[in-house]
């Protein structure tokens, strides 16, 4: 299921069909650069080419990725994402034991993206880009409810944005890629022991 953003749904099984590094790498470099081939893509993923053509095809198996019309010349095979971002939560059969095995992979394929960022691409960043880098960190206290209103609310913030991607043309002069990074993470109950 893709949301109204474009972000597949995840269920439990796509959750375990994702959960490699190899994978989590080849689905985001597809997700930010459009569509390519696995010889293209193995020196960014970390992988041979026939390597890289293995998990391009599990991931089809999965609807991650799909054959993509891009105008070769017929000897290479070109690979698409299907969506332009996943999300998943740990509910329903499996789910937690799939979302941890999917997040030790996010984590091994990410590094230290963060720190990454802040070591190569910071340094060279004019001053008007550099005024709204940050990090926010904040608490809220919320029920369920509001947790779910919160992120919509978020959502429909970001969904102009979002889009943007599709048609880069459309963008204002001196627009650029951002990455976003959001976790909702409730803290333990006493109730949750």
């Amino acid at each position: 299921m893709v949301n109204p953003f474009g972000d597949i749904e995840l269920d439990a099984t796509r959750m375990r069909a994702l959960a490699h590094p190899v994978r989590v790498r080849i689905l985001g470099e597809l997700q930010r650069h459009g569509p390519s081939t696995a010889t293209r893509l193995s020196p960014d993923v970390g992988a041979t080419p026939s390597v890289a053509s293995w998990h391009l095809r599990h991931l089809a198996e999965h609807g991650l990725v799909r054959d993509a019309d891009a105008g070769g010349n017929g000897r290479e095979r070109w690979w698409e994402a299907t969506s332009r971002g996943f999300r998943y939560t740990a509910e329903g059969a499996g789910g937690q034991e799939a979302a941890l095995g999917l997040r030790a992979a996010i984590e091994e394929a990410e590094g230290d993206v963060v720190g990454d960022w802040h070591r190569g691409v910071e340094p060279g960043l004019p001053d008007r880009w550099l005024a709204v880098a940050g990090r926010s960190s904040t608490r809220v206290l919320v029920t369920p409810e509001e947790a779910v209103e919160l992120e919509s609310a978020i959502e429909a913030l970001l969904a102009p944005f979002v889009v943007r991607k599709d048609d880069p043309a459309a963008a204002p002069a001196g627009a650029r890629s951002v990455l976003l990074l959001r976790h909702t993470l409730p803290d333990a109950g006493p109730s949750d022991a």
